[in-house]
Parts: C-alpha cells; structure tokens; sequence
C-alpha cells in the first residue's frame, strides 16, 4: 500500500537542538513540497485545457464514429498525465504510489476495435484520471497564490530592512508606502524603526508558519494523487481474490491427485493383493487345510494394515477427532504422533468455523511434520490464542534453526494456502535456532 506521508529525510542529519518550528523554513522537505505547490498551476492548467476540450469535442461528434475514438484519446491523454503527476509526486513528495493496472477488454477474442473503445470508455480508473485534472485545476490555482503569497510576504517583510533603500524619496520620504495619497502627505510609510521592526515580526511570523501550510497543502494533494491517480482498492481486493481462487482451486487438485494417489499406491494395491490371496488360500483349504490356515492368517493381517492406511487417509482428509472434540484434542493427538516432545496450549472462548479449524488443524500438522523430519530439536511447542478477530498459532522448536520461506520450499507452499483466506505466515528461525512459526486466520465462530 502507498503510504500517504514521505519517510524522513534521506541522509539528512537534523540538528535537533532547534525545535522543529524553527528548522522547518530551512528544511528540504518544505522547498521539496514549495515547488511541487508551484508546479501545480501549470499542470492543472494542461491538465484542464486538454480534457475539457478533447472531452467537449469527442461529445460533439458523437453523432458519427469519430466521437468514440476522440473521446478515448481524451481518456489515454488524462492517463499519461496521471504518469507525469505520480511521477512528480514520488520525485517531490516522495509519494509511492502504484501504477494502475491498465485498461484490457473484458473479452479480448472478438470485437475488435469496438471492444477497446469500449474498455476505454467503461474504465473507472480512466475516469478518475479525467476528475483528477478537473479537480486539480482550482486546487492548483489555490496552492500556487496561497503558497507564492506566504513566500514573497514572509521572506519579503523579513528582509525588508536589507532591501529598504531601493525606494527612493519622496515628498521628504524614504521607505515603502503602505497606502496614502498620491501627493504623499497624507498616508502610511515604512520608514521608522518601529515599523521596520513591525514588518520584520510579521515576516518572521509568516515565514514560520508558511511551511506547516505548505505541508498541509501538499498532504492534500498526496490525497488526491492516491485517491484518483492510484490504484483503486476494489480493483486490488478483486485480482487478490482471483490470485486466492487459483491458488485455492490449485491446492483442492493437488489434494485430490494425494489421495488418489494413496488409495492406488497404498490401500487398493493392498486390497487387490489380499483378494488375491484369499482366492489362493480358499482353493489350498481343500488340499492342504494347514497352508490355507497360513494363507488366510496372513490376508488377516493384510487387513489390519489396509485398514490403518485407510484411517491415516481418512485422517488427512479431516480427522473425525477433529469433527467431534475441536481443534485442542485434535491437535494434542497430532502431538502424541510427532517424534518430538510437544507441548500443547490451546486458548480459545469457542470452536471456530469448520473451515478456519481444519486450515488451523493442517497447519500445525504440517509444522510439527517439519519438526520432526528436518529440525533436530529436543522439544517443541504449540499455542492456539484468538486476538481480537485473529486467530493465532505459533510452533516453536530448540532445533537447528535455517527455517526459510524460499521459493518450492513447504512452508512457501503453506504460506500460499494461509493467504488465500487472508492468512498471514511469519517465520523467525534464525541459522542455529530456535525456530517460532507464527500463522494468523481470521477468526470466525
């Protein structure tokens, strides 16, 4: 997200033994943003000039076909002035602001021309360009007089007794007059050392405060710079829901090659082995009743172990603890599993969403899988808490540390699936460790 105000200044060193009303006059920031006010004028100047007439034109001619493509080349000219203004405001304010995505036809395949026109003139961040430069053309005149005014009066009256001989004399005077007749007899004049010193308080009042205006001036336009100029927030929320989709959509399939998988590989081999031999042990129990004995004890325990694979899949898939006692059991029983001591605290007023609970389920499952295989630690720990509306979980370990969300690695894999239901995975495994894994879901009960 663009921030809205410009971090410190880059390699500046402040004496900080002015307090700030004093060194904001002298400040780079504060002529940074005098001459972006300045530049205001003339760009909403362009800015205006061009999208009134071309917008006036295009509406004219909208009675034949040349309206449409003169109304776009109005559109695509506000959006190359939004290119000029972000990037004047990233030089001066030090404002980072993100381009726009740009304009697509919703259905690219067809309609050719009448299809972009159309999604030139449909866009929404086309047109905030366009109320942009409608905007900031009274805003620009506003900033400029206001700001120019506080330069020239406040560093003006400041200096006045340096710059005080320019005017000659008149009528046996000497100085700046202030009003008065033409016959200068009659009026007020600068001259004296109390107004002299009058107009070197006033100054140094204006040159004081000028800068704290100018920020304020300057802050509006990062507004209106964010606001119409940068991406739209729905727009950002809309492709991050698209992105969540397909990785959603991406996970479900790879979940769903897993256990097709384990059934062919594991379960059904089995099975098919195990009818194989009790049709072999059924035709021996005629012949000899003591090999078909041995035969049948030994599809027996074919059995068993098919059956305990089908229970880990079943597992993997959603465990009926899970379903039945909540997520502190669940999570107790994949402890019990872990080849390391795991210690386990679950905090939580009530039972969260089945879907939040199964995602918070495999997650700690999966963690707790790493600290068994790759972590080399002698104990570990797990701690369920809700935070406002947050649900946390943290697994730490004294292992080796070196834990890392690099790219192809599990726990990039995992971050993936935590962020497509806006889940955050934060990892602090230092080279030599310990390692705490924290991941937050929403919370929902």
């Amino acid at each position: 997200m663009a921030d809205a105000f410009p971090p410190p200044e880059r390699g500046a060193a402040h004496d900080h033994r002015l307090p700030p009303v004093l060194r904001a006059p002298f400040e780079a920031r504060t002529w940074r943003e005098f001459g972006y006010l300045l530049l205001n004028l003339p760009m909403g100047i362009v800015g205006f000039v061009w999208t009134v007439t071309m917008l006036s034109l295009g509406a004219g001619l909208l009675i034949t076909f040349i309206g449409l493509p003169v109304l776009a080349l109005a559109l695509g000219g506000c959006r190359a002035i939004g290119v000029v203004e972000r990037a004047r405001a990233r030089s001066l304010l030090w404002l980072d602001v993100d381009e726009p995505a740009p304009v697509r036809p919703k259905n690219r395949s067809r309609g050719g021309l009448l299809a972009k026109l159309g999604a030139q003139l449909g866009s929404g961040v086309n047109w905030r360009h366009v109320i942009y430069t409608l905007v900031h053309f009274p805003w620009g005149i506003f900033t400029f007089t206001v700001s120019i005014s506080l330069f020239t009066y406040g560093w003006g009256l400041l200096t006045y007794p340096l710059w005080r001989w320019v005017f000659p004399v008149y009528f046996g005077q000497d100085g700046l007059q202030v009003y008065g007749s033409s016959d200068g007899h009659h009026g007020w004049w600068l001259h004296t050392p109390a107004d002299m010193l009058l107009c070197v308080v006033a100054g140094g009042a204006l040159v004081l405060t000028g800068p704290w205006l100018t920020r304020g001036m300057a802050h509006v336009d990062r507004v209106l710079v964010l606001g119409l100029l940068g991406p739209s927030k729905l727009a950002d929320r809309v492709s991050e829901l698209e992105s969540d989709r397909g990785v959603v959509v991406d996970t479900a399939a790879a979940d769903l090659r897993r256990i097709e998988r384990d059934l062919h590989d594991g379960a059904q081999a089995r099975l098919v082995a195990l009818a194989m031999d009790l049709g072999l042990a059924k035709e021996k129990l005629l012949e000899d009743p003591h090999a078909g004995a041995a035969m049948v004890d030994e599809a027996h325990s074919e059995v068993k172990i098919a059956l305990q694979e089908l229970r880990d899949l079943a597992r993997g898939i959603h465990p009926a603890i899970l379903t039945d006692r909540g997520l502190g059991p669940a999570l107790s029983a994949v402890a019990a599993r872990c080849t390391v001591p795991v210690a386990v605290t679950v905090e939580l007023p009530a039972r969260p969403v089945p879907a939040i609970e199964g995602i918070a389920y495999f997650t700690v499952s999966e963690l707790l899988q790493n600290v068994s295989k790759h972590s080399g630690a002698s104990r570990s720990t797990v701690d369920v808490w809700q935070v406002e509306d947050r649900l946390m979980l943290q697994v730490s370990d004294n292992g080796r540390g070196g834990a890392a969300l690099t790219g192809g690695s599990g726990l990039a894999g995992l971050a993936e699936r935590l962020d497509s239901v806006d889940g955050v995975l934060v990892v602090d495994s230092p080279a030599g460790g310990p390692t705490r894994i924290t991941a937050e879901l929403p919370w929902r009960a």
